[in-house]
């Protein structure tokens, strides 16, 4: 979408009327973008009380490094949310320095290829302070995020160690993190794997979190390793098949190729065409055992709504590049018409 067609265009008026709680499946970077349009949106509705927003986050990019517990989709939902982090970069924290980083690399104990900034470090320290206090990742993050007015509940979906892993040779696997990172993508995945999910449960929240909300949402966020990770978890599938609450996803495919990340390179590896409907045909149509009810693609993919909607899932086509928090927040608006359309039959 041009900027023009947003400089020209009517903001969220306040007579909105939205859902009272909303969940929000999410990864880091992208997701963070759009839950600050949710929130925008939420803060522009009518009416007492407000509309809650709670994210279920991915944990599979979380690891031990330097004896931290690192956990960037959380972080990076975190700092969006608060409006501190590095909107240059995409990750990590505005303003940042990197002595510490420089020194471990110079004691020869350092990621040359995960950079951590001094304020980022801060938040490592301060999370594994608490877990190593017996505390849960759920409630070391409600520690974490009360220093500042996030609008959102930040849930991670399990509270137990489950890595996404990259199977690139035979045998062979690397962490999420070192395979898009260090190596770009550029090594041929042959499988995702989440280390430990069979063992872990949905962390404390999650469940209740879905059950009771008025309108699940995933977030335009990387299908495979981000909303794909959290679905995993075992409960959390299921939670979301049972929810009375419409299912509406984001495409994060536009005009065939990813915005954000690497999930062109995520969906050829499990087979899944790149595109706006291939994504919503990954997910699947609830009423046949997928998860969706809804999927908006982006405008300019609007000829493959009919081929969305003959695989029961119901479609619209709206802008869907992710703007400031207005311009995102029509985004969440359109997610929002969708469900009341559904609603109305």
């Amino acid at each position: 979408m041009d900027t023009a067609q947003h400089t020209d265009r009517d903001r969220l008026p306040r007579s909105i009327v939205c859902p009272r709680s909303i969940v929000v499946l999410s990864g880091g970077v992208g997701g963070a973008r759009f839950a600050r349009g949710v929130r925008h949106l939420l803060r522009s509705a009518e009416g007492e009380p407000r509309s809650t927003l709670t994210c279920i986050v991915n944990v599979g990019d979380d690891m031990w490094l330097n004896g931290l517990r690192v956990c960037p989709d959380l972080d990076s939902v975190m700092y969006g949310l608060a409006g501190v982090n590095d909107a240059e970069r995409g990750w990590g924290r505005a303003g940042e320095s990197e002595r510490v980083s420089a020194e471990l690399l110079a004691y020869g104990v350092g990621a040359d290829w995960f950079t951590l900034g001094d304020l980022d470090l801060a938040t490592h320290i301060a999370r594994s302070q608490l877990l190593r206090e017996g505390r849960g990742l759920a409630e070391a993050t409600r520690v974490l995020t009360s220093r500042w007015d996030l609008g959102a509940a930040l849930l991670p979906a399990t509270e137990h160690e489950v890595e996404t892993r990259v199977r690139v040779g035979e045998t062979e696997t690397l962490h999420f993190e070192e395979w898009w990172v260090r190596h770009r993508a550029a090594l041929p995945a042959r499988e995702f794997v989440r280390a430990g999910a069979s063992a872990a449960v949905p962390a404390p929240g999650v469940l209740e979190a879905i059950g009771s909300a008025d309108l699940v949402l995933l977030a335009p966020s990387n299908p495979i390793v981000s909303v794909g990770s959290i679905l995993a978890i075992p409960g959390i599938r299921e939670a979301l098949a049972a929810a009375a609450a419409p299912v509406v996803g984001l495409s994060p495919i536009i005009g065939g190729s990813h915005l954000l990340g690497m999930a062109a390179q995520c969906l050829t590896a499990v087979g899944a065409e790149v595109s706006a409907a291939g994504v919503a045909e990954h997910y699947g149509a609830r009423a046949v055992g997928g998860l969706l009810d809804g999927w908006l693609v982006d405008s300019r993919d609007a000829g493959s709504v009919p081929r969305i909607e003959a695989a029961g899932i119901a479609a619209a086509a709206v802008p869907l590049l992710m703007g400031d928090d207005a311009v995102t927040a029509e985004m969440a608006r359109a997610a929002v018409d969708l469900a009341e359309r559904m609603s109305r039959g």
